[in-house]
């Protein structure tokens, strides 16, 4: 099984063309499948069925894990299933009836306009890691741009004199986002001051470098987050995430178009965009509640 594993992999890199997070998760998900198979004396795929499945998403609740991660693991597994029925080795999906784990939506955590103003506030513009740090935090905020979309982006992405940027998201599916004013201001300033002093060699392309002089990873921009949140004294947990809620948010709470940022946030299917009005629904009831005079219910 661990060879068709790999073989499942690399269809999912050519013909689909998913990012290298999702495709970790996929090998990630089937190989802890396959361990639990071969304790319990099953080594080849034909010999799966339905119950077997259903026990290992029993196994996996037994053990703590949340309805998402077992929802996630039953995913992967019918798309390993699903792919070995397209190249003829079995003639069966076992995995059609096996019952998808009830997830609970969770609204996501947003930061208020204030705190966002915080927030932005708190790099020292003064220093060069400081103007470093006020243009991603400014970008991330303005764009909605996840952070792996963020460390990836090169000099040639941003347009500054059109105030766009071209953005490669999930499946290389590229689209154009505009940039505000102040992330625009930001950017120009952190390219012509900041970057060259991080610059170590003349054919880095990367936007955001390090102290190295290469491309700022995820976990280096989690640090830097962390610090100006804390200096910020924001308390609520933040993730680069909570600024990507906090853009769908805050665009649609001032009247924005739903389908204008679901094309922003680049979702493929509208309904993910959707929870977001939920958020803003939540926001518009406090503020008619604390602001109409017969807002509240007799007791």
């Amino acid at each position: 099984m661990d060879e068709w594993i790999r073989r499942f992999v690399d269809y999912l890199t050519v013909e689909r063309g998913l990012s290298a997070n999702t495709l970790e998760s996929y090998e990630r998900d089937l190989h802890t499948f396959h361990t639990y198979l071969v304790k319990r004396g099953h080594t080849a795929f034909q010999e799966i069925e339905q119950h077997h499945i259903s026990l290992y998403l029993r196994h996996l609740q037994d053990a703590g894990r949340a309805n998402s991660t077992m929802s996630r693991n039953l995913a992967s597994i019918r798309s390993f299933f699903h792919f070995l029925v397209r190249e003829e080795l079995i003639v069966q999906d076992p995995s059609i009836h096996v019952e998808t784990p009830k997830i609970e939506k969770r609204l996501p955590r947003v930061l208020t306009p204030e705190e966002v103003e915080r927030l932005l506030q708190a790099p020292d513009k003064s220093s060069i890691a400081g103007l470093r740090d006020y243009a991603m935090l400014e970008l991330l905020y303005a764009t909605g741009i996840r952070v792996s979309e963020l460390v990836s982006l090169q000099c040639g992405d941003v347009h500054l004199s059109s105030g766009f940027l071209r953005c490669m998201g999930k499946g290389g599916k590229e689209r154009i986002i505009p940039i505000g004013e102040f992330a625009l201001q930001a950017l120009h300033t952190y390219m012509e001051v900041g970057r060259p002093s991080f610059m170590r060699h003349v054919s880095e392309q990367a936007l955001f470098l390090n102290h190295h002089g290469t491309q700022m990873s995820r976990q280096g921009f989690w640090k830097i987050l962390k610090k100006y949140a804390n200096e910020a004294r924001i308390f609520k947990e933040i993730t680069p995430h909570t600024l990507r809620h906090s853009f769908a948010t805050h665009l649609l709470e001032r009247g924005a178009d739903l389908r204008a940022v679901q094309e922003m946030l680049g979702h493929a299917d509208i309904s993910t965009t959707q929870i977001y009005t939920h958020v803003t629904k939540g926001r518009l009831r406090e503020i008619y509640v604390a602001a109409h005079p017969r807002a509240e219910w007799p007791s």
